[in-house]
């Protein structure tokens, strides 16, 4: 088969296609052949060498994201079958195969049946965010009727899902963005307020929106926008970020009693522990995906093969996506 990789680290140059054999369905493992895989900020940083490289072996096929069909099931696997159209977050991170191939071998437990609604390539854009997001918004967050959530990069690709299941949950959501167009896009997506950030301040939009500070703020920029958080949170509120490695003050956090959690989804993937999670979220998805309540925002999609992967790449690099890069054949 053919997939594209990276036998060194650097610009998009260093994407090479390569021929490798087709994977055998090991114990738990089914085996897809892939139709889409999206581009997140991680698959970026794997390519350039500065996250998730732990264990690499070259060449190495990047990408973690997946949209496509069972061609082989292996032993001890239920509830997959060949043919059947799935998709999950698999691979391409600390030395595990990725998705930018014509088949990838893949944990059953991190996988769900494709949403019929969709399409490979919109299918193949949420698994990373929308379990990220699920993570934050459903699991960590405790939202009830009516309470007042703050999510940063409202058309991000985390961010995009954590409106809507924010909106979803019945909050009252406010969505930071870039301009005018991308508050816009956040309003269909479920935003009730929006945010110009370059333009209002933390202090200035919190008391217009809030008064007295959001009860939930969802961080999926990390820097100063988790420094944000904490001023925008109310006393005693809950603020969630993405992005924990780096050096912030947290005066502000003990001084309001404010509880911070820190959302790492790959962590099921790298050390093995609860992937059946991943697989149980993405069901849960499904649901919402149906009932009309979830889309995926798609910024542009690329053809699967060399050039593509490169442009999707620099399309992302850019910062200038909305939503989420996608690959599809």
């Amino acid at each position: 088969m053919q997939a594209i990789a990276i036998e060194r680290h650097g610009g998009v140059d260093v994407l090479q296609t390569i021929d490798v054999a087709i994977p055998e369905a090991a114990v738990g493992e089914v085996v897809i052949r892939v139709e889409a895989s999206s581009v997140n900020p991680v698959d970026t940083k794997i390519r350039q060498g500065s996250e998730g490289t732990d264990g690499m072996q070259y060449p190495a096929i990047l990408h973690m994201d997946v949209a496509g069909t069972v061609t082989q099931v292996g032993q001890g696997v239920t509830g997959f079958a060949v043919g059947d159209e799935v998709y999950g977050c698999v691979g391409g991170i600390v030395g595990m195969p990725g998705t930018l191939a014509d088949y990838v071998a893949a944990d059953a437990r991190l996988l769900a049946i494709k949403p019929a609604s969709l399409s490979f390539a919109q299918a193949a854009a949420l698994p990373l965010v929308a379990i990220t997001a699920w993570e934050a918004i459903v699991d960590r967050a405790d939202i009830t009727l009516n309470d007042k959530v703050l999510v940063h990069g409202g058309t991000g690709g985390v961010g995009h899902i954590g409106v809507q299941l924010a909106k979803a949950q019945g909050a009252h959501v406010t969505a930071t963005v870039q301009d005018e167009e991308k508050a816009a896009i956040a309003r269909t997506l479920g935003a009730d307020e929006t945010v110009l950030y370059r333009h209002e301040s933390p202090a200035s939009y919190t008391a217009r929106i809030t008064g007295s500070g959001f009860d939930t703020v969802f961080d999926t920029v990390g820097g100063q926008v988790l420094q944000n958080s904490l001023q925008a949170a109310r006393l005693k509120g809950h603020v969630i970020s993405t992005i924990g490695y780096d050096n912030y003050d947290l005066t502000l956090m003990h001084f309001k009693a404010l509880r911070l959690d820190v959302v790492f989804m790959a962590i099921s993937l790298i050390h093995d522990i609860d992937r059946a999670t991943h697989g149980n979220i993405l069901r849960r998805l499904n649901g919402l995906i149906e009932k009309g309540q979830l889309t995926p925002l798609i910024d542009s999609t690329h053809p699967f093969t060399l050039d593509g992967a490169r442009q999707a790449h620099l399309r992302l690099e850019s910062g200038q996506a909305t939503g989420k890069v996608v690959i599809a054949r």
